[in-house]
């Protein structure tokens, strides 16, 4: 029998990056799995390729979680399909380059609400389901942002990533909530934010696989480790990033930040 078999997996962001990756995963597992995103074309698209694929049962919900409502729209679909989740992605997310006054207050609200609100929103409506049923899996998708000084530019992506990773320790009994840090990963998060050109410049060994991200998360969620950082290059930065002096962590930071991102 399949590992994931009767049970049910809900991703967001599930339509490309580490999110599609997330879905296959596990799919390909025996998980039914829940997809949700904006992009509806996109997202059955994926239900389909991925039913066929590995005959499991999928569902595709479009939402925008940078709508305060879209927690409550997705709960309400989940209930009209008498869909119980026992493992939730909350993996949506996105950057914002500028620094923190240059930025339009509405483009920060909405960033919020995607990447803190509607993570705690969707966890809180689903996780009394898996305390009742005694067993639930929550998979945080964080970033090494979140765990060294955040340089110029994308102002309230580490701080916003520095959070989840807070609120991933201690899940309750029967629940295994981690908080999976990544480096650089190969996706469209950089087009999307308009930095792909000065991503380009990054040398190739910073670059993560999002399949390789999905899979060492899957593992330590089922080990029950609240926090796993991606990539022995990563452990090594973060290592280093607690070893060295605060002041110095941050110039390096800074440095970094100058080079490759827009302020």
């Amino acid at each position: 029998m399949a590992e994931g078999s009767g049970k049910t997996a809900l991703v967001t962001g599930a339509s490309s990056g580490i999110g599609k990756a997330f879905a296959e995963l596990l799919a390909q597992k025996g998980y039914a799995v829940v997809l949700t995103a904006r992009r509806g074309d996109r997202l059955e698209a994926l239900a389909a390729e991925l039913r066929e694929k590995y005959q499991v049962a999928t569902h595709a919900i479009v939402a925008d979680l940078a709508q305060p409502n879209a927690s409550t729209q997705i709960a309400s679909a989940l209930a009209s399909r008498k869909l119980a989740i026992d493992l939730l992605v909350n993996n949506a997310g996105y950057g914002v380059p500028g620094s923190y006054v240059n930025v339009p207050w509405l483009d920060h609200e909405r960033f919020m609400q995607v990447m803190v609100t509607a993570v705690l929103d969707l966890t809180y409506r689903l996780l009394p389901g898996m305390i009742d049923r005694g067993w639930g899996r929550i998979i945080n998708i964080a970033s090494v942002a979140g765990m060294v000084p955040a340089p110029a530019g994308h102002t309230l992506y580490g701080a916003s990533k520095a959070f989840i990773i807070r609120f991933s320790e201690n899940g309750p009994k029967g629940v295994n909530a981690t908080a999976v840090c990544p480096g650089f990963t190969f996706s469209e998060f950089h087009d999307v934010t308009g930095t792909r050109d000065r991503m380009n410049n990054m040398p190739g060994f910073l670059w993560l696989k999002a399949d390789d991200v999905a899979r060492e998360g899957y593992v330590a969620v089922m080990k029950g480790r609240s926090v796993v950082v991606n990539g022995r290059i990563y452990q090594f930065l973060v290592w280093l990033n607690g070893a060295l002096p605060r002041s110095l962590s941050g110039w390096v930071s800074g440095m970094a930040g100058r080079r490759y991102r827009k302020t």
